[in-house]
């Protein structure tokens, strides 16, 4: 059997090849540059190059596999608003599904993303019927992905497409070679954060979503959506769950939510009068201060998904880091 990944190089992609090919799987890696990542060249995969936004392409790139799982994504946060990220991630999506309607792909996966559903709090913690408010942060990421979604559900209703969408939590473990979720240790191991927001969110191990989405090739239901999270951690809990697995110390200065807005603010204006990409704006302020936690129940039911402890993935994490350069032994 033979399995297309777009977007085969990010965090989540680098685990996810690993796990096919360890299944048996035949792996054909959609990348948009020629040229192999590091962090796979070593590996038996079929290299394409494609661009999502090319509707010719996406049917060649879809002919001959049985399964196609769409992980491929522009993850752009600045500015808030932008034309080639919702491109990208509805327009690209929309060529994946028809690619796979034209060729009779067996099953499509779609990545999408936790904040497509309602967040709840810790005791009551969203879910997939939890209707979705991330329209208030204004920002296209977020926004694309839930239409994004809702378009991989049109096609199961209305032209008889065989999908389903996965929506993975933060998700942390090695091959984060950008890197992406995994600047929040670097950041810990370096002391560069002052302090801890209000806020909380869901965190996951990168190696269990692997896993989980192998396991939805041939697990799950035509039509459904599957959070693929763990912990309910607040900012406060998961820097005490990091410094603890790098043995650093954790930041002990709690922000108040005005003072991290108004920082979020100040970044962004500035950034747009300077033109740098600042690392914390307006948007992703207000988002730090939320609570963002979820509930996994429906995928460790139905796609028999693992629980890895975060610690774990944490540790595996900052090892990775470690042997390829990222943070230095003595640290």
């Amino acid at each position: 059997m033979k399995v297309l990944v777009t977007g085969p190089d990010g965090l989540l992609g680098n685990n996810l090849i690993r796990e096919l090919l360890k299944r048996g799987y035949k792996v054909k890696a959609m990348t948009e540059k020629s040229e192999m990542p590091r962090t796979f060249k070593d590996l038996e995969v079929e290299q394409v190059q494609g661009n999502l936004l090319d509707k010719v392409r996406m049917q060649e790139v879809t002919r001959g596999v049985d399964y196609v799982i769409h992980c491929a994504a522009h993850t752009g946060m600045f500015p808030a608003r932008s034309e080639i990220v919702n491109r990208v991630n509805i327009e690209g999506t929309q060529n994946i599904i028809r690619g796979c309607l034209k060729n009779n792909v067996k099953r499509l996966i779609v990545v999408g993303s936790a904040n497509s559903f309602g967040p709840g709090c810790k005791e009551n913690p969203g879910n997939e019927n939890r209707t979705f408010e991330g329209a208030k942060y204004k920002l296209d990421y977020i926004d694309s992905k839930y239409m994004a979604k809702n378009l991989v559900l049109d096609a199961v209703r209305n032209d008889g497409l065989d999908a389903l969408v996965v929506s993975p939590t933060f998700m942390i473990g090695p091959y984060d070679s950008r890197p992406s979720s995994g600047t929040m240790i670097l950041k810990v191991v370096e002391k560069k954060i002052p302090g801890y927001t209000l806020g909380g969110k869901n965190f996951v191990a990168v190696k269990d979503v692997a896993v989980g989405i192998a396991n939805a090739l041939t697990m799950g239901r035509k039509g459904e959506c599957y959070i693929l999270g763990n912990e309910n951690l607040t900012y406060k809990e998961a820097f005490e769950k990091i410094a603890a697995a790098v043995q650093v110390k954790s930041p002990r200065i709690k922000l108040s939510t005005r003072v991290v807005i108004a920082m979020g603010w100040l970044n962004s204006t500035f950034a747009k009068l300077f033109r740098y990409q600042p690392g914390l704006t307006y948007e992703l302020a207000k988002l730090s201060v939320g609570d963002h936690y979820y509930s996994s129940e429906k995928a460790k039911r139905e796609l028999d998904f693992p629980q890895t402890p975060i610690e774990v993935a944490i540790k595996e994490c900052r090892d990775w880091f470690v042997s390829n350069g990222y943070i230095k032994q003595n640290k």
